[in-house]
């Protein structure tokens, strides 16, 4: 039953709680001694969360589920000192310690110092980007950030970066809240722009997608990428009307790349079915593996077909810092636009994602206006973004440039990688494991091999059933690892191994971008599945090798 207020005194209960909200606001000596009190709590609190060896808690989701089960707003406000207990015996104490040098199997990870008083300040200041009116310093300050990383991946000259980096009508790029979000604006940019206003037709965003295409003579649109692309581009065909039937994968070779031979006949194929090619995708650093396509020869196909060329680069995108290893990102210099996300590794918190344009006027095919807030001629950032009122993340962005540096980010992006074939010859010395592919970054993937099958596995002559009984051990290892939550790895299942495209393999993955993982952790990493594996082979008495 709802509760309801006391209407005896209420006159002196409104007064009391009104009191109580204005003091959240004000700045009275009272309220900003409650705030240090309450930083102080949670600075603490904060300290020992991080400094906790153990990766997560034990308890079941579904019990976890049962902390959580009251869905009414409370009727007067609650104590802060109740909400904070509330809070850090359920959410916090439960949480993952995505910082910790063991918790190697996702793309989050660690975070510099300096990002935590940063982000108290960016929320203190609450400047919304969308509006220079609400954000006057923090929109050329955006401009400048952006235009850094626009020259670190396509090496314009400086003439060009000081004629667009604070002009109105130019657009270098963007930060929006992530990878998915710039993708899908890379390709609405790229479906406005193909299907543009022309004569007495208003083009697509004004007419609409199908009236668009029978105006300009196409049956379909479709975009082409690799199977290995993000399921980002799923979300973007749906939104953009052309169906995620529309969206083409060719299947990954065994280097998780796409096959050029495919991509040129897919894109003949298509031309001969009227279907109008929005884009091709290229990744550089697929989420599930690691690898990076062609760039270079997708780079050429796409300028010769004159097809709108993108590259996904949220995660391998900050290899461009490192002398070492940016020649595997060769041809992203040629891409029409480019993702990077700020949270993976580029060392910034959850909610920074980026895209770049290679061509300063092409988010121009997706301005909006409205006269009360992003007019027609403003230098407002809002016009040409999917996302409206935002957080000036351009605070922690500009940070990690300034105070992690070129060099500081070279170091990050070389040890991961030196960090990875670690783990991989490791993995190739231990006869329990399966190295699965070749790291081309950070990324690696492997497998525990039972025992009984160790043997045909170093032979390669797994059967189709085999490979499904160490794929079903290799489910359980997993969970049994990330519930005892001492260490963890991920898990992904790959048709790009030896066994060939038709056999799924379930793969152990690990990413290695905390720089606090050193040689010992991998190695406790990889005892702990051992003793894992143990314990589950004499629990089921091989019953996942009968199967």
């Amino acid at each position: 039953m709802i509760r309801s207020l006391n209407l005896e005194n209420s006159a002196i209960a409104e007064s009391e709680i009104q009191n109580r909200i204005l003091s959240l606001f004000a700045r009275s000596d009272k309220a900003i001694a409650a705030e240090r009190d309450m930083d102080g709590y949670l600075e603490a609190i904060a300290n020992e969360f991080l400094q906790t060896s153990k990766i997560g808690s034990d308890i079941a989701l579904t019990d976890l589920n049962e902390q959580f089960t009251d869905y009414q707003i409370p009727i007067e406000p609650v104590d802060p000192n109740d909400y904070l207990n509330d809070l850090t015996e359920t959410a916090i104490a439960h949480s993952v310690r995505t910082s910790s040098p063991r918790f190697i199997g996702h793309m989050t990870t660690a975070l510099p110092y300096f990002v935590r008083p940063l982000a108290k300040l960016m929320t203190i200041l609450n400047q919304n980007p969308v509006k220079t009116e609400t954000a006057k310093s923090l929109t050329p300050y955006e401009r400048q950030a952006l235009a850094t990383l626009h020259h670190l991946i396509y090496q314009l000259p400086d003439a060009f970066y000081i004629e667009h980096t604070h002009n109105p009508h130019s657009t270098l790029g963007m930060i929006v809240s992530g990878g998915t979000i710039a993708n899908i604006t890379a390709l609405w940019c790229a479906r406005n722009a193909a299907l543009a206003p022309q004569a007495d037709f208003m083009g697509v965003e004004q007419e609409g997608l199908a009236a668009a295409l029978k105006f300009y003579g196409y049956d379909g649109a479709v975009v082409i990428g690799s199977s290995l692309m993000h399921f980002s581009f799923d979300k973007a065909a749906d939104l953009l009307g052309i169906g995620t039937r529309s969206l083409i994968k060719i299947p990954a070779n065994e280097k998780n790349q796409v096959d050029l031979r495919s991509l040129r006949q897919t894109i003949r194929d298509c031309r001969d079915r009227k279907q109008l090619i929005l884009a091709i995708v290229g990744i550089a650093g697929t989420t599930d593996s690691g690898g990076i396509d062609p760039l270079l020869d997708m780079a050429e196909i796409a300028k010769n077909a004159n097809i709108h060329f993108h590259v996904d680069a949220a995660w391998g995108g900050p290899m461009l810092f490192s002398q070492r290893h940016r020649y595997k990102l060769q041809g992203i210099e040629f891409a029409d636009s480019v993702t990077i996300d700020g949270h993976k590794q580029l060392y910034l918190p959850m909610g920074i994602g980026m895209l770049f344009l290679h061509n300063p006027n092409l988010a121009k095919a997706i301005e909006k206006q409205a006269p009360y807030t992003v007019r027609q001629n403003s230098i407002d950032l809002g016009k040409r973004t999917l996302e409206g009122s935002r957080p000036a993340t351009a605070i922690l962005l500009q940070a990690g440039l300034k105070l992690i540096g070129m060099k500081g980010y070279e170091y990050l992006m070389d040890w991961g990688i030196e960090k990875t074939w670690y783990l991989a010859t490791r993995i190739e010395a231990m006869p329990e494991f399966e190295r699965l592919i070749d790291p081309e970054i950070n990324i690696f993937l492997y497998r525990y091999i039972p025992e009984p099958y160790r043997h045909r596995a170093a032979i390669g002559q797994l059967t189709l059933a085999e490979n499904q009984s160490i794929n079903q051990f290799n489910q359980h290892l997993q969970k049994a690892q990330r519930q005892a939550g001492h260490t963890f790895i991920s898990r992904t299942t790959t048709y790009t191994t030896r066994y060939g495209k038709n056999v799924p393999i379930i793969a152990l993955r690990a990413v290695i971008a905390n720089p606090l993982t050193t040689e010992l952790d991998i190695n406790a990493v990889l005892q702990d599945q051992l003793q894992i594996a143990a314990d589950l082979s004499d629990n089921t008495s091989g019953s996942f090798l009968t199967q």
